[in-house]
């Protein structure tokens, strides 16, 4: 349900020393990482305990890589994890200055969490959404403080990519896209200013690319060892498009061609019927062990 929009005055925004993230899947995890490493505090809350165990045994695993490599010290590795509390209820986050949700790629699933989450937040505090597609407006309008949402779409994975998309509502403030700007750089990223339409510029020009590599797979152009190898040599892509998409989630690639399908009402946007197939089996790529390669092995085989 859309609340009433009220124009009000906001408090300034105060100096961003503790964020919270909601969410400890890939990005959520990843987000706190990148955020507590760079000296915030951070908040992490999921509904699921078993995955915020997950979420800091990951963060464990990477930090102790950036040591070996001597990116880190021991020291600075057990000071970022020190930063970082987690918990199973948004009350974690309601003396939050910054609050980034990194849920699911689900229209309802975000609203809800904005509806339960607004009350206890502190008036003066931002709301960022991670989406990597959906309106930032229209999800603005689902809280209490559209002039103080934002979108800020981190790359995946999100220590080591450098960019941040910032994505303004209609309603979105200046000074809440300008603190938002400020603290992607203090978390040592870089930032482009997308428009607020379906999947901004990374995913309005990736994921259709992927789809298109998945009608290839689909006509049998070629098969999945192929066409990956193909636009790793042929276009110097580091990862070919299907391996790419089983690493981003095929879920997420599908629920980013719907946004686009629906949003822009353009047939070039319909998701192939093979993408939707392996959602359907639950084939979703690494996290699931299968998609369009087999991980349960030691070597990834393909499956068409």
């Amino acid at each position: 349900m859309v609340q009433e929009y009220v124009e009000r005055d906001y408090p300034p925004i105060p100096e961003i020393r503790t964020i919270g993230v909601i969410g400890a899947g890939q990005m959520g995890s990843g987000i706190a990482q990148v955020a507590a490493t760079h000296g915030f505090e951070v908040r992490l809350v999921d509904i699921a305990q078993e995955q915020l165990e997950a979420a800091l045994a990951k963060i464990d695993y990477y930090l102790g890589r950036s040591v070996k490599r001597g990116r880190l010290s021991e020291e600075d590795k057990a000071a970022a994890l020190s930063r970082i509390t987690t918990g199973t209820s948004l009350e974690l986050v309601k003396d939050c200055e910054f609050v980034i949700e990194a849920a699911t790629e689900n229209e309802e699933i975000k609203t809800a969490i904005f509806r339960e989450l607004c009350p206890l937040l502190r008036p003066d505090a931002v709301i960022a959404t991670n989406t990597s597609s959906i309106s930032v407006t229209r999800l603005a309008a689902r809280t209490d403080r559209p002039e103080r949402f934002i979108g800020m779409h981190f790359m995946n994975p999100v220590p080591a990519m450098k960019l941040v998309e910032i994505i303004r509502g209609i309603a979105t403030s200046e000074d809440t896209y300008r603190a938002t700007v400020d603290l992607a750089h203090r978390l040592g990223k870089e930032t482009v200013t997308a428009e607020d339409f379906p999947a901004f510029i990374v995913n309005r020009i990736l994921i259709p690319m992927i789809n298109e590599a998945i009608y290839t797979l689909y006509e049998g152009v070629g098969n999945v060892e192929s066409i990956d190898r193909a636009m790793r040599l042929g276009a110097n892509h580091p990862m070919g498009p299907l391996e790419l998409a089983d690493f981003i989630g095929l879920d997420t690639c599908l629920a980013i061609m719907q946004v686009l399908y629906e949003g822009l009402s353009d047939s070039k946007y319909r998701p192939c019927p093979l993408l939707v197939k392996y959602v359907e089996a639950g084939w979703l790529g690494r996290k699931t062990k299968r998609g369009f390669y087999d991980y349960r092995g030691e070597v990834p085989v393909p499956t068409r």
